[in-house]
This record gives C-alpha cells, structure tokens and sequence, in this order.
C-alpha cells in the first residue's frame, strides 16, 4: 500500500493547528479539501484519525501517522539543505513541530534550558507535554511524542536511551509548619496528622520518601496542587510540606525560611531519555542539548 502523503499532511495539519479551517490556511487549500482527503485516508484504512472537537485532536492510531510526519518532515529538510532544487517553490513551507514529553519538575528547573537551547540551532518548533516522570515513557510507548525524560531505565522498545542522572529532591516546610505538627518529633503518627502536598494522583514522591526516611508510609492529609512552583510558595506560606527539587529551595533552606524535616535525607531520581530510533539521528542536537543541560544540574546517581 503506498503511503498518500498529501492525505497524511492533511491529518498532520488538522491536529497541529486543531482545526480543519486553519490546517486549510497553513496547507493553502480549502476546508472542504481538508475533510476529503481526512476523510478518504480514514476510510481507506477502516479507523478514525481525528477526534473532531475544539480542538481537534488525534486518535491513538492517528498519533502514529502524526509521529511518522514528524520524522518525514525532518528528513525532508535535511535534504532540501543540501538539496535545495528539490524543494517546490509553490509548496508552503510547514516548519516541524516535534512532541515530545517531560514531567513538572524538570520542566521548571533545567529542561526548559535544553529546549532554547535546542531552538536556537534547529528550526523545528517543540511541542511539551508533562507528565508525571513515572508515567512518559507511555507517551512513547503509546507513540504520542518522539522522545520523554522518564524515570524508565529499561529501554523502550524501539528507543535510545540515555542516562541523565538524578533529580534530588527534598522533603521541606516553613519552620512554624514543622513546629504546629512536628513539636514531639518526625513520627509516623505525627505524618497522619500533617497536610502533605501532592502534585496529582500520580505523584508518589511523599511516599516513597516518607518508606525512605521512616521505613513507613503513613497516610497523610494532602493538599492538591499540581504546579511545581506553587509548591514551594505552599511550603513557605506553611500549608503544607512537600517534595521540593532541592535547587529550588536551597537558597530558601540556606536562609531558614524552609526546614529540611529530617535532615540530609534527600530523595533522589534517576532520570533518562529515551528518544524514537527512527528520529534519532535527525534530533543528535536536541539529545545533545538535553544531555548537556541536564548533566550540569542534575546528581550524578547514588
């Protein structure tokens, strides 16, 4: 079966821009030859593609034929660099936008820096999405992105993996927080009592720091906060304590407006990226930049 690329772009474009009307302007073509060409590929392969909506988004499968898109897309223009008769002068020149996926925290303390780094060699443009560091690499696994920063040290099928080291966190609250509910000492009867902050249902940092620190996991009151730096201004207004990156707090530690609850008991977690095969060697500068960026911030693992 040979592949329609006109038909593919077509769905590319649809969930790039979350409309048919504006994947229409960015192709130069109308709306109408937008829903047939959808509509014929999905046809011809017996699936839906495009989940219709505001905005639109795409299926499992047709994720898939997005990712596959991408690394055209890329191949493509490496090749007109070199090549540059081959490029139609009538045809509009889409720039790439790659998916990839990371979690909160590296977000907001080295990650970002990779992805300017990245943006300012490469003409692609990034797509980010985040995800608790447990649960990315079912991103890539599900074919949603190209690469992630995960906590999976086990390649994924079809993957490079790289190791980046480790994000060390540490367990902290303001000093009136720790003198409310921890006045008779860091017990597990005393964590019951103590309002922790959670990121989302997914975020088992407390625990596994709490079963690291007191060989036990009680459960604890928890306030729902999913933003990173909203959790380190909870922990200063003394809502709660939480699992901060320790580069975040540490000038809030040095200076005593956050205490480390149980002293030098750092969490700290190993984290890799994985990226496609099949892109890999057209993305050399992005792995570059993230591997780069994040071995001057990040632990070396213990």
């Amino acid at each position: 079966m040979a592949l329609d690329y006109i038909s593919l772009r077509a769905v590319s474009a649809v969930v790039q821009t979350g409309s048919f009307e504006k994947a229409a302007r960015l192709l130069n073509v109308t709306p109408s030859a937008i829903s047939q060409r959808v509509k014929a590929l999905e046809e011809r392969l017996g699936t839906a593609l495009i989940i219709r909506g505001s905005p639109c988004a795409a299926t499992e499968k047709g994720a898939w034929l997005c990712r596959h898109m991408e690394t055209v897309g890329m191949l493509e223009s490496e090749l007109f660099s070199h090549l540059p008769a081959l490029a139609d002068p009538l045809s509009p020149s889409a720039r790439v936008t790659l998916h990839i996926a990371t979690n909160a925290d590296s977000l907001a303390t080295w990650f970002l820096t990779a992805a300017s780094v990245f943006s300012r060699e490469a003409p692609h443009l990034l797509n980010i999405a985040v995800d608790d560091q447990d649960h990315t690499a079912e991103w890539l696994q599900q074919g949603r992105v190209l690469a992630a920063v995960t906590s999976l040290e086990a390649p994924i099928s079809g993957c490079r993996r790289t190791p980046l080291g480790a994000l060390r966190y540490r367990a902290t609250a303001s000093a009136d927080f720790v003198e409310r509910y921890f006045d008779g000492g860091m017990t597990p009867s005393a964590f019951a009592q103590a309002p922790a902050l959670t990121f989302n249902h997914k975020d088992r940092l407390q625990s596994r720091w709490l079963r690291q620190a007191l060989g036990e996991d009680p459960v604890c009151p928890t306030h729902w906060l999913p933003s990173t730096q909203s959790f380190v201004e909870a922990s200063l207004s003394g809502m709660g304590w939480g699992m901060n990156p320790e580069i975040l707090v540490a000038e809030h530690l040095a200076s005593g407006r956050l205490v480390e609850l149980i002293p030098d008991t750092p969490l700290d977690v190993p984290l890799f990226w994985q990226i496609n095969r099949l892109a890999a060697d057209q993305l050399t500068t992005l792995t570059r930049a993230v591997v780069d960026t994040a071995r001057g911030v990040l632990h070396a693992p213990s």
